[in-house]
């Protein structure tokens, strides 16, 4: 039986080819999706348990500053009115995030901002000249208390090794407000789909044929026959067969649970800052649509180097891995009908709203977006 032809093959049902393919429909074009997960969405997919949406791959919540890309995100789902206010926990001790005039009020027991500017610039002057590696780079922007208590240990789980072994640049800044502001972005929309994420992906999506639970690079002659071109969105060094070698990523590890109790924590986001705790965060998924249930569903998420089977999150940017990443490029660019994008296919680090410009720049490049 003779297959369909189409005009592009989506390789990956996430967020990045769900905008392509909304756009692509409206311009007249015809998509067809590979997806090797049993499910679409990518990292943004929701399941539903006693009534709660559950971030599956981890808190994500929508926040950007460009109009464009909040209109056309709203245009296909109604978000709610939810701000990211995460709390640290240390020791016992609750602090505000991002660093702010609550936080310095609960460290030095202080209330004014020319106070806080005071005290750490003073602990600035721990480091003198240019920071050689992460610690002296936190010392450098926010002192020692605000380092040792809430970066410290957390910066540590996340990437598996001690700070002073860490480059500087993964802390190039840090948000240090001298308001009482708990809101964690500064961007001006925010919120999260009113029914979770499944509700936008599956809208963006709608009438494209998606076939779940196919890998496309073992069937990668066949699929590729069917569209003129393609769109591909899986890891950049795996469609290359890893020829160069691997680039790496840290990977996440979450353990969920459903508790019968109605409120577990207090917040949909509490960070962990000491070392000895093994996990970074736990997320209460039923606060990010301010739920009511009588039950309650909490995520501990445990950062993890990356293993055989399981997901890439965050690509690390360092010298190594960008030349590699480069090279990989350079071999990207010589595909004429394959083009590379999303955080895998582009090996970068992604908000969500940088995702749905990075599909827009190639909507217009491809002429279907004005």
């Amino acid at each position: 039986m003779k297959r369909k032809h189409y005009d592009y093959l989506l390789v990956g049902a996430g967020l990045f080819n769900a905008v392509f393919a909304a756009v692509a429909r409206q311009a007249g074009k015809s998509c067809f999706c590979v997806e090797k997960r049993a499910h679409s969405g990518g990292n943004i997919y929701c399941e539903e348990r006693e009534g709660i949406q559950v971030h599956k791959y981890g808190a994500h919540i929508f926040h950007t500053s460009n109009k464009e890309v909040w209109d056309f995100v709203n245009s296909y789902a109604e978000f709610n009115r939810f701000t990211n206010s995460p709390v640290a926990l240390y020791k016992g001790e609750v602090y505000n995030l991002p660093f702010n005039m609550n936080t310095f009020a609960k460290l030095w027991n202080i209330t004014r901002p020319e106070e806080a500017e005071r005290i750490i610039a003073e602990q600035r002057k721990a480091v003198a000249g240019e920071p050689s590696n992460l610690e002296e780079q936190a010392i450098s922007l926010v002192g020692e208390d605000i380092y040792r208590k809430l970066i410290k240990g957390y910066t540590e789980k996340q990437w598996g090794r001690d700070c002073r072994d860490l480059p500087p640049f993964i802390i190039r800044r840090l948000p240090v407000r001298f308001t009482y502001d708990n809101n964690y972005f500064n961007d001006r929309y925010q919120g999260i789909p009113c029914g979770g994420y499944n509700v936008l992906t599956e809208a963006l999506f709608a009438d494209t044929e998606i076939l779940l639970s196919t890998e496309y690079l073992q069937n990668r002659a066949e699929f590729d026959g069917m569209a003129d071109r393609v769109i591909y969105t899986g890891p950049l060094d795996q469609f290359f067969a890893f020829r160069l070698g691997k680039l790496d990523y840290r990977s996440l590890r979450f353990e969920t649970e459903l508790l019968d109790m109605p409120n577990y924590q207090g917040n949909a986001v509490v960070n962990y800052t000491e070392r000895e705790v093994p996990w970074t965060r736990i997320i209460e998924h039923k606060f990010f649509d301010f739920g009511t249930q009588p039950k309650t569903v909490i995520t501990r998420e445990y950062p993890s180097e990356m293993k055989e089977g399981m997901e890439p999150y965050y690509p690390v940017n360092d010298e190594k891995n960008q030349k590699l990443c480069d090279a990989y490029r350079a071999l990207a660019e010589k595909e004429e009908k394959v083009v590379f994008g999303g955080r895998l296919g582009e090996y970068k680090y992604y908000d969500m709203d940088k995702v749905v410009e990075s599909a827009f720049r190639l909507l217009r490049k491809e002429g279907l977006m004005q």
